[in-house]
Formats: C-alpha cells, structure tokens, sequence
C-alpha cells in the first residue's frame, strides 16, 4: 500500500516533499507502531539539523546579488578576454562564464536562468541559432553540481557524512574534465557549422574588462580558496562570498540598489525554503527506508549481478539517468544515498567522495533530458526556443558528459587525488 501511495502521489504532480512526508505517513499508519508515530516530529527535525545546510541559502545569495548587482556581467566581459576571438568566440565565452559562475552559485537551475537571459540574445545577434545557445547555457548548468560549491555536495556530505569541504575538493578535477570534454564538443560543432569567427576585444576594451572583471573574479577565489586553504568552512565562504558581492555590487558597479534588497532576499529565503522543507521530508523518508531494511535487500540483489566496483558504478549511471530523468535532482539524492551509498562502501569498497561525484553529475543530467527535463524547460522560458530543439543541440553535450562519468567511475584517482584518500 505504501508503495502504491508513494506512486500515485508521484504521478499526481504532488510536490515532491509532500510526496515524501505523507508516504513515510501512511507507511507509519499502516505498520501499526506507535514509536514510529511519535518519533516523526524528532526525524523531521533532525534531517535539517546540520550546520553544513546554512550554506545552501547564503550560496543562494551570494548568486542573487551577483546577479543584481552586475557582477555576472563582469565575468562575461572577464571571459571575452580569455577565448572571444576563436572561431565560435561566443559560445566559449558562455562556456567559460558558466564555468565561473558555476564556482559561485551551485545550483543547475538556477544558472541555467541566470545565464539564458544574459547569453543567448547576444549569441543569437552575431549569428548562432537561439537553439544552440540555449543548449550551451543549459549544458553549462551541468558544472554547477561539481565545480565547487555545490548544492548537492553540500546535501551529499551532510547525508554521508563526509566533510563538506572534501567533497568540494573532489570535485574541482572533474569539473574542469566537464569542461574541457565541453570545448571539444564546442570546437567539433564549430568547425562543422562553420560559426563565426570571434573577435578579440581592443586593447581600451581589454583594459576596462579587466579592471572591472578581476574584483568580481575575487568571489569564487574567496570560496575555494578559503576552502582549499582552510580559512574557512564551506558555509563561511558562502557568508564572504554573500558579503562580497553586496560590496562589489553596491559600492564598486553601483547597480545594486539598496531598493532592490528585500527582494532579492525575499527571493533567497523562498527558494532556500523550499530545499529545506524537501530535505526535512526526505529526512524521515529515509528513516523508513532504512527501518524496512531496503539497502540490504538491494545489495543481495546487486551482489547477484555483479562483484565488480567499476561495472557496479557503470550500472547506477544507468539506473539514475533514469531516475533523473522523472525526479527532482535533490529529491533523487536524498532518495538514493541511503540506499546506494552503504552497498557502494562496504561491499565493493568505493571512496565516498567518488561514489558522490558521479550520483551528483548523473542525477543533474536529468535537468537536460524529457520527459522532466526542468532545464531544458527553463532555457526554453528564458529564450523563446522550443525545448526539443534545445534538446537536439544539446546531444553533443550529453555524450561529451557520459563519456565524462565513464571515465571518472573507471578512474577514481579523478575523485580522490587532492583529497588523498
């Protein structure tokens, strides 16, 4: 009964954490035991009570004020210095600016958002169908989840309790492979469209891009370098960072206007409010999960299938692209880590960093793909162009980023190598 629940409540467009509250509701209903009963307010509760979860709302904001305050432009004029005269010279600067603001913002969607409204209409003028830049940006979404920080390494260190700032350090070499993987995809469909050759901005353009553009660079170096120094915890960072682009924005650009402030933390607090509310919901999901004992019954059903770490990593990729094809990222994490994460540890001996690497990356390939695909309908919004043609631009992207996961799940030096481990 209570898988049927959880089904038609899924089915039924219920909000995930509603989804998620009310079946581990039914199943206490249903079991009969009052101890459960009791202990659902405590569950509840204790899911979110982790310091690690403060900086979900603080990267949050550091994103909206970057956005406000004219930050994000800086880095787009900073990125036009570093590849704007190769051939497809705008579609490396959006590449290059995602790959920035993904080191500050942390969640897919909404760089994807940020990104469209600021990328694609200038792609769009010097001759690139509206399509493929829509595709570029909403590919560029796919570095927010493993260049650090990241919205679900943050919920993935807390939920396997793994230090926050480890998990960000291992995730910074697969990151830039993403990347790269991506500026071949770029060059490859370049040469076959033959898209316009950028150019290289003048040296007064140049000079004004820099001064301007290196502040703003300032933001993601407070983050991981405070990490990877260890001058702060991953939430402090996202406080400095939320602080610095106050600062820039306010007083150095002056687009920030103090007017705009209760909106922008307004919009902050909803959005962080919702993740929160999922995550407490999925907190005493979880806690069912584990009292039915469904991860040992799914790795007896596993250990049928294979005994090999590698060909255990290649089977999850296949067994999440499909999850996160129907479910939220965030949702399907907190789904699937109680489950997965104890068989991948103890029975095929695989490092918690690289195990969440490759779930955060797969799940996020979800945002990008139907029948859900919410990214490929947030480009879509922003843009004007349909979601399948997107989509069809997009495959180059995709398969540059299987390849990716491929590798970094026969490879777990890829995952471990900074963190030594």
């Amino acid at each position: 009964m209570t898988v049927a629940v959880f089904v038609l409540l899924l089915l039924g467009a219920v909000p995930i954490a509603l989804v998620l509250a009310l079946t581990a509701m039914v199943y206490i209903q249903v079991s009969g035991n009052s101890v459960l009963f009791e202990s659902y307010p405590q569950q509840l509760f204790g899911a979110i009570e982790s310091y690690g979860l403060l900086a979900i709302p603080l990267f949050m904001l550091a994103g909206e004020l970057m956005n406000e305050g004219g930050v994000t432009r800086r880095l787009i004029d900073l990125s036009r210095l570093l590849v704007g005269g190769f051939r497809g010279g705008l579609a490396y600067i959006n590449l290059v600016a995602n790959m920035m603001m993904a080191a500050i913002i942390g969640s897919a969607a909404s760089q994807i958002a940020i990104m469209s409204r600021a990328m694609v209409p200038a792609m769009e003028r010097e001759g690139y169908s509206r399509s493929y830049g829509a595709a570029i940006t909403a590919a560029g979404g796919l570095l927010s989840p493993i260049i650090p920080p990241s919205m679900l390494f943050v919920l993935f260190g807390v939920m396997a309790q793994v230090p926050i700032a480890e998990m960000f350090i291992a995730g910074i070499l697969p990151g830039l492979l993403l990347g790269f993987s991506f500026f071949l995809a770029i060059a490859v469909v370049g040469l076959v469209q033959q898209y316009p050759k950028g150019q290289w901005p003048s040296r007064a353009e140049a000079t004004r891009a820099l001064v301007m553009g290196l502040p703003a660079l300032a933001i993601p170096l407070i983050i991981i370098g405070g990490i990877l120094l260890g001058l702060a915890t991953p939430t402090e960072s996202a406080a400095l960072a939320s602080l610095a682009a106050l600062l820039l924005g306010r007083f150095l650009y002056g687009d920030l206007k103090v007017a705009m402030l209760p909106t922008v933390l307004k919009r902050t607090a909803v959005n962080a409010g919702l993740v929160i509310m999922l995550i407490a919901a999925a907190g005493v999901f979880g806690w069912v999960i584990v009292y039915e004992r469904l991860p040992q019954m799914a790795a007896a059903w596993i250990a049928a299938l294979t005994t090999d770490p590698f060909h255990f990593l290649l089977l999850l990729i296949g067994v999440l692209l499909v999850v996160g094809m129907i479910i939220d990222g965030i949702a399907a994490l907190i789904l699937v880590v109680p489950i997965l994460l104890p068989i991948a540890t103890q029975q095929f001996g695989i490092s918690p960093y690289q195990f969440g690497v490759v779930v955060c990356l797969t799940l996020v390939l979800g945002l990008l793909t139907p029948p859900v695909g919410a990214g490929l309908y947030i480009a879509s919004s922003m843009t004007g162009a349909s979601p399948m043609r997107i989509f069809r631009s997009l495959l180059p992207f995709l398969l540059a980023s299987l390849a990716t996961l491929v590798l970094l799940a026969w490879q777990p030096w890829l995952t471990t190598g900074l963190i030594g481990r």
